[in-house]
Protein backbone atom coordinates (compact mmCIF):
# COMPACT_ATOMS: atom_id res chain seq x y z
CA UNK A 1 0.00 0.00 0.00
CA UNK A 2 2.91 2.46 1.04
CA UNK A 3 4.58 1.60 -2.41
CA UNK A 4 1.28 2.65 -3.90
CA UNK A 5 1.09 5.87 -2.35
CA UNK A 6 4.42 6.22 -3.26
CA UNK A 7 4.30 5.95 -6.87
CA UNK A 8 1.56 8.56 -7.07
CA UNK A 9 3.88 11.16 -4.52
CA UNK A 10 1.59 10.44 -1.85
CA UNK A 11 2.89 9.95 1.35
CA UNK A 12 0.35 7.83 4.43
CA UNK A 13 -0.09 10.70 6.56
CA UNK A 14 -1.42 12.74 3.64
CA UNK A 15 -3.40 10.26 1.85
CA UNK A 16 -4.77 9.79 5.13
CA UNK A 17 -5.43 13.51 5.64
CA UNK A 18 -7.25 13.82 2.06
CA UNK A 19 -9.42 10.49 2.90
CA UNK A 20 -10.66 12.21 6.25
CA UNK A 21 -11.33 15.53 4.16
CA UNK A 22 -13.51 14.22 1.56
CA UNK A 23 -15.54 11.48 4.03
CA UNK A 24 -16.52 14.55 6.11
CA UNK A 25 -17.28 16.75 3.16
CA UNK A 26 -19.22 13.66 1.87
CA UNK A 27 -20.91 13.29 4.60
CA UNK A 28 -21.28 17.51 4.89
CA UNK A 29 -22.75 17.23 1.76
CA UNK A 30 -25.59 14.30 2.51
CA UNK A 31 -26.16 16.01 5.75
CA UNK A 32 -27.22 19.49 3.57
CA UNK A 33 -29.13 17.15 1.32
CA UNK A 34 -31.11 15.54 3.04
CA UNK A 35 -31.76 18.52 4.94
CA UNK A 36 -33.76 19.87 1.81
CA UNK A 37 -36.39 17.25 1.72
CA UNK A 38 -40.35 18.21 2.66
CA UNK A 39 -40.83 18.36 5.87
CA UNK A 40 -43.89 16.12 7.24
CA UNK A 41 -45.54 18.92 9.31
CA UNK A 42 -45.24 22.42 8.26
CA UNK A 43 -46.30 23.83 11.29
CA UNK A 44 -44.10 21.80 13.82
CA UNK A 45 -41.40 22.97 11.90
CA UNK A 46 -42.14 26.41 11.61
CA UNK A 47 -43.08 26.27 15.45
CA UNK A 48 -39.66 25.13 15.95
CA UNK A 49 -38.18 27.96 13.91
CA UNK A 50 -39.48 30.79 15.81
CA UNK A 51 -38.21 29.00 19.24
CA UNK A 52 -34.68 28.60 17.10
CA UNK A 53 -34.91 32.92 16.22
CA UNK A 54 -35.74 33.77 19.56
CA UNK A 55 -33.11 31.70 21.15
CA UNK A 56 -30.30 32.86 18.51
CA UNK A 57 -31.52 36.52 17.99
CA UNK A 58 -32.59 37.38 21.39
CA UNK A 59 -30.34 35.65 23.55
CA UNK A 60 -27.24 37.02 21.94
CA UNK A 61 -28.15 40.67 21.64
CA UNK A 62 -26.65 41.08 25.08
CA UNK A 63 -23.28 40.39 24.25
CA UNK A 64 -23.22 41.35 20.89
CA UNK A 65 -23.91 44.88 22.10
CA UNK A 66 -21.73 44.42 24.82
CA UNK A 67 -18.76 44.00 22.46
CA UNK A 68 -19.88 46.29 19.88
CA UNK A 69 -20.14 49.64 21.86
CA UNK A 70 -16.28 48.81 22.97
CA UNK A 71 -15.06 47.96 19.02
CA UNK A 72 -16.18 51.28 18.61
CA UNK A 73 -14.58 52.87 21.43
CA UNK A 74 -11.55 51.36 21.41
CA UNK A 75 -11.18 51.58 17.90
CA UNK A 76 -11.77 55.62 18.52
CA UNK A 77 -9.19 56.28 20.31
CA UNK A 78 -6.89 54.75 18.73
CA UNK A 79 -7.38 56.15 15.69
CA UNK A 80 -7.45 59.30 17.80
CA UNK A 81 -3.94 58.62 19.40
CA UNK A 82 -2.29 58.12 16.03
CA UNK A 83 -3.26 61.39 14.25
CA UNK A 84 0.25 62.58 14.82
CA UNK A 85 -0.14 65.34 12.24
CA UNK A 86 -1.98 68.62 12.95
CA UNK A 87 -2.62 68.99 8.94
CA UNK A 88 -5.10 65.60 8.99
CA UNK A 89 -8.36 66.76 10.17
CA UNK A 90 -10.10 65.19 12.96
CA UNK A 91 -12.71 64.41 10.85
CA UNK A 92 -10.83 61.55 9.67
CA UNK A 93 -11.86 59.45 13.18
CA UNK A 94 -15.68 59.34 12.44
CA UNK A 95 -14.79 58.07 8.55
CA UNK A 96 -12.52 55.29 10.19
CA UNK A 97 -14.69 54.21 12.96
CA UNK A 98 -17.99 53.77 10.63
CA UNK A 99 -15.85 52.09 8.08
CA UNK A 100 -13.91 49.95 9.96
CA UNK A 101 -17.05 49.30 11.67
CA UNK A 102 -19.53 48.03 8.38
CA UNK A 103 -16.44 46.11 6.40
CA UNK A 104 -14.73 44.21 9.11
CA UNK A 105 -15.92 45.20 12.93
CA UNK A 106 -19.40 44.40 12.49
CA UNK A 107 -19.64 41.57 10.80
CA UNK A 108 -16.20 39.67 11.15
CA UNK A 109 -15.50 39.98 14.93
CA UNK A 110 -19.56 39.47 15.92
CA UNK A 111 -19.49 36.39 13.77
CA UNK A 112 -16.12 35.08 15.45
CA UNK A 113 -18.53 35.71 18.87
CA UNK A 114 -21.56 34.36 17.71
CA UNK A 115 -19.36 31.06 16.23
CA UNK A 116 -18.40 30.51 20.31
CA UNK A 117 -21.79 30.84 21.61
CA UNK A 118 -24.27 29.88 18.62
CA UNK A 119 -21.62 26.64 17.30
CA UNK A 120 -21.13 25.55 20.52
CA UNK A 121 -24.36 25.56 21.79
CA UNK A 122 -25.94 23.96 18.40
CA UNK A 123 -23.10 21.21 18.23
CA UNK A 124 -23.87 20.47 21.83
CA UNK A 125 -27.45 20.26 21.96
CA UNK A 126 -27.27 18.20 18.79
CA UNK A 127 -24.36 15.80 20.35
CA UNK A 128 -26.48 15.25 23.57
CA UNK A 129 -29.45 14.24 21.28
CA UNK A 130 -27.15 11.99 19.90
CA UNK A 131 -25.71 10.30 22.66
CA UNK A 132 -29.04 9.94 24.25
CA UNK A 133 -30.63 8.28 21.01
CA UNK A 134 -33.16 11.22 21.09
CA UNK A 135 -32.05 11.32 16.74
CA UNK A 136 -32.89 7.81 17.10
CA UNK A 137 -36.00 8.00 18.49
CA UNK A 138 -37.10 10.64 15.81
CA UNK A 139 -36.03 8.28 13.05
CA UNK A 140 -38.48 5.55 14.04
CA UNK A 141 -41.53 7.74 14.60
CA UNK A 142 -40.94 8.34 10.91
CA UNK A 143 -39.65 12.53 11.30
CA UNK A 144 -36.81 13.51 8.85
CA UNK A 145 -34.01 14.54 11.90
CA UNK A 146 -32.06 16.47 10.18
CA UNK A 147 -34.83 18.17 8.92
CA UNK A 148 -36.66 19.00 11.74
CA UNK A 149 -33.10 19.26 13.84
CA UNK A 150 -31.08 21.47 11.97
CA UNK A 151 -33.35 23.26 9.37
CA UNK A 152 -34.84 25.36 11.49
CA UNK A 153 -31.81 26.14 13.18
CA UNK A 154 -29.88 27.22 10.09
CA UNK A 155 -32.97 29.16 9.06
CA UNK A 156 -33.13 31.27 12.19
CA UNK A 157 -28.88 31.47 11.68
CA UNK A 158 -29.45 32.64 8.53
CA UNK A 159 -32.10 35.32 9.74
CA UNK A 160 -30.94 36.65 12.61
CA UNK A 161 -27.12 36.97 12.16
CA UNK A 162 -27.75 39.51 9.52
CA UNK A 163 -29.90 41.47 12.02
CA UNK A 164 -27.56 41.01 14.77
CA UNK A 165 -24.52 42.53 12.45
CA UNK A 166 -26.80 45.23 11.69
CA UNK A 167 -27.45 45.66 15.56
CA UNK A 168 -23.26 45.30 15.73
CA UNK A 169 -22.45 48.05 13.29
CA UNK A 170 -24.60 50.60 14.87
CA UNK A 171 -23.41 49.80 18.46
CA UNK A 172 -20.15 50.25 17.42
CA UNK A 173 -20.88 53.77 15.62
CA UNK A 174 -22.97 54.90 18.37
CA UNK A 175 -20.14 53.82 20.99
CA UNK A 176 -16.89 55.11 18.94
CA UNK A 177 -19.24 58.71 18.88
CA UNK A 178 -20.00 58.74 22.62
CA UNK A 179 -16.53 57.51 23.57
CA UNK A 180 -14.84 60.62 21.48
CA UNK A 181 -17.96 63.28 22.73
CA UNK A 182 -17.09 61.74 26.71
CA UNK A 183 -13.52 62.03 26.57
CA UNK A 184 -13.42 65.25 24.92
CA UNK A 185 -11.47 63.72 22.28
CA UNK A 186 -13.63 65.37 19.28
CA UNK A 187 -17.29 66.52 19.01
CA UNK A 188 -20.34 65.42 17.82
CA UNK A 189 -20.45 67.03 14.78
CA UNK A 190 -16.93 66.47 13.67
CA UNK A 191 -17.66 62.65 14.51
CA UNK A 192 -20.66 62.66 12.13
CA UNK A 193 -19.33 64.67 9.42
CA UNK A 194 -16.34 62.11 8.98
CA UNK A 195 -18.83 59.62 9.28
CA UNK A 196 -21.31 60.74 6.22
CA UNK A 197 -18.32 61.69 4.13
CA UNK A 198 -17.23 58.32 3.56
CA UNK A 199 -20.22 56.44 4.03
CA UNK A 200 -21.24 54.29 0.80
CA UNK A 201 -24.05 52.16 0.58
CA UNK A 202 -22.44 49.50 -1.50
CA UNK A 203 -20.06 48.41 2.26
CA UNK A 204 -23.55 48.15 3.97
CA UNK A 205 -24.47 45.04 1.31
CA UNK A 206 -20.82 43.80 1.45
CA UNK A 207 -21.51 43.10 5.30
CA UNK A 208 -24.69 41.92 4.55
CA UNK A 209 -22.97 39.30 2.53
CA UNK A 210 -20.40 38.37 5.05
CA UNK A 211 -23.12 37.81 7.87
CA UNK A 212 -25.13 35.29 5.47
CA UNK A 213 -22.07 33.59 4.30
CA UNK A 214 -21.18 33.54 7.77
CA UNK A 215 -24.56 32.52 9.31
CA UNK A 216 -24.27 29.84 7.13
CA UNK A 217 -20.65 28.63 8.13
CA UNK A 218 -21.80 28.41 11.91
CA UNK A 219 -24.96 26.57 11.91
CA UNK A 220 -24.37 23.97 9.08
CA UNK A 221 -20.62 23.25 10.74
CA UNK A 222 -21.85 23.29 14.19
CA UNK A 223 -24.56 21.38 12.91
CA UNK A 224 -22.55 18.60 11.68
CA UNK A 225 -20.32 17.95 14.21
CA UNK A 226 -22.79 17.87 16.41
CA UNK A 227 -25.11 15.50 14.94
CA UNK A 228 -22.37 13.21 14.24
CA UNK A 229 -21.65 12.83 17.35
CA UNK A 230 -20.26 9.20 18.69
CA UNK A 231 -20.12 8.63 22.48
CA UNK A 232 -20.76 10.19 26.07
CA UNK A 233 -20.09 13.48 27.34
CA UNK A 234 -16.49 13.62 26.34
CA UNK A 235 -17.41 12.94 22.31
CA UNK A 236 -20.16 15.99 22.83
CA UNK A 237 -17.66 18.44 24.58
CA UNK A 238 -15.09 17.88 21.91
CA UNK A 239 -17.48 18.11 19.08
CA UNK A 240 -18.39 21.70 20.41
CA UNK A 241 -14.60 22.50 20.70
CA UNK A 242 -13.67 21.31 17.14
CA UNK A 243 -17.22 23.25 15.72
CA UNK A 244 -15.94 26.55 17.21
CA UNK A 245 -12.75 26.04 15.99
CA UNK A 246 -13.65 25.14 12.21
CA UNK A 247 -16.33 27.82 12.09
CA UNK A 248 -13.79 30.41 13.26
CA UNK A 249 -11.28 29.19 10.57
CA UNK A 250 -13.92 29.14 7.78
CA UNK A 251 -15.08 32.53 8.94
CA UNK A 252 -11.49 34.26 8.37
CA UNK A 253 -11.21 32.45 5.48
CA UNK A 254 -14.15 33.71 4.39
CA UNK A 255 -13.36 37.22 5.06
CA UNK A 256 -10.63 36.70 2.89
CA UNK A 257 -12.03 35.66 0.00
CA UNK A 258 -15.11 37.76 -0.14
CA UNK A 259 -12.79 40.84 0.43
CA UNK A 260 -10.80 39.60 -2.59
CA UNK A 261 -14.43 39.12 -4.79
CA UNK A 262 -16.35 41.68 -3.88
CA UNK A 263 -13.90 44.86 -3.15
Amino acid sequence: MDTILFHFGLTPTTSLLRMTFFYHFGRYLMMMRQMLRRPENGRMYWEETVRQMSSIGLGSVGIVAFVAVFMGGVSAVQTVYQLVAPYISLTVVGSIVTNSSILELGPTITSLVLAGKIGSNIASELGYMRSSEQIDALEIMGVNPVAYLVGPKMVACLTMIPLLVITSISMSILGGMVICQLTGLITYDQFIEGARSSFLAYDVFFAMCKAVTFAFFISSVSAYHGYHVQGGALEVGRASTKAVVYCCVLILLGDYVLAQLLL
